[in-house]
């Protein structure tokens, strides 16, 4: 089903408060992941406003989706979007990474309700869906697992035997959401360890792959829409982004991969997204 404008403006607001969220939260904690948060509010956004079965009233709903991230290190995208679902107090996002906090710099399950698993050492993500996936199977559940992965994290060798078990099993309501932004901490993802052709290579092990923008709304609802009438078999989407989307200074520069912005550079990035914001309106 194609979504109006006026719904796909509406999805564009909750991205930019969510792109919003994110820096106030990284200026507040002094730390943290700029680039990859950023580039998936457009992600975020689709997932908790429209794609997703969820309560944020009621977060243990048996018969919610569930949703992993298994990249833990951007969940400042996750908290905000949360807030700004209605999982918590918006204003609690400026505790990001306090002492006592419940929005860790990785996320913890035990501490925020919503949270499905705890997160941190990459490459697990996709294999704890995969068991999630198959607990639904086997009970006869309906609800879906949706995955967020790093493209980096496609290094490591469990994230492989995971793509692999899920194909055994044809876990059709399982979605692999790769963030394909090409960095990690060193540099590019294509010097450090290359990982293209990606796509071929979950064709390979027998999977149904999907690509989009991933900074375009519309495109990742239409490709995630697409993933599940998939039958017999998993789905990836691989979603191409931009680092640090929607902070000029910030866009396609790998250095912001791991570090927050100060408070002037905090003022500048609330600046031009209140200006974009200006325009979603107009």
């Amino acid at each position: 089903m194609a979504l109006s404008p006026e719904r796909i403006a509406e999805l564009k607001l909750h991205a930019n408060d969510v792109r919003q969220g994110i820096i106030r939260a990284l200026v507040a904690a002094g730390s943290g992941h700029s680039a990859g948060p950023l580039d998936m509010a457009d992600i975020f956004a689709a997932l908790y406003f429209q794609i997703l079965r969820h309560d944020p009233k009621n977060p243990d709903w048996p018969e919610r989706d569930r949703l992993l991230l298994s990249c833990g290190h951007i969940t400042p995208v996750r908290y905000s979007a949360m807030a700004y679902a209605g999982y918590f107090p918006v204003e609690e996002l400026l505790t990001l990474r306090k002492f006592g906090t419940r929005l860790q710099g990785h996320p913890e399950r035990l501490r925020l309700p919503g949270v499905e698993t705890t997160s941190g050492p990459l490459g697990e993500g996709l294999a704890q869906g995969v068991g999630m996936a198959l607990g639904a199977k086997t009970d006869g559940n309906d609800w879906r697992v949706y995955v967020v992965t790093s493209d980096a994290e496609h290094q490591c060798g469990l994230h492989w035997e995971a793509v692999l078990t899920g194909a055994k099993f044809k876990l059709d309501n399982l979605i692999n959401i790769i963030d394909r932004n090409f960095i990690q901490i060193d540099g590019s993802t294509e010097d450090v360890m290359p990982l293209d052709p990606l796509a071929d290579k979950y064709r390979a092990f027998n999977w149904e792959v999907f690509e989009c923008d991933g900074n375009d709304i519309a495109a990742v609802i239409e490709m995630i829409e697409r993933a599940k009438q998939t039958k017999g078999r998993p789905s990836v989407v691989i979603a191409h982004t931009v680092p640090g989307k929607g902070v000029s200074y910030m866009e396609g520069d790998y250095t912001w991969h791991g570090k927050p912005p100060n408070r002037e550079q905090a003022d500048e990035a609330l600046r031009e997204l209140n200006a974009e914001r200006e325009k979603i309106h107009a």
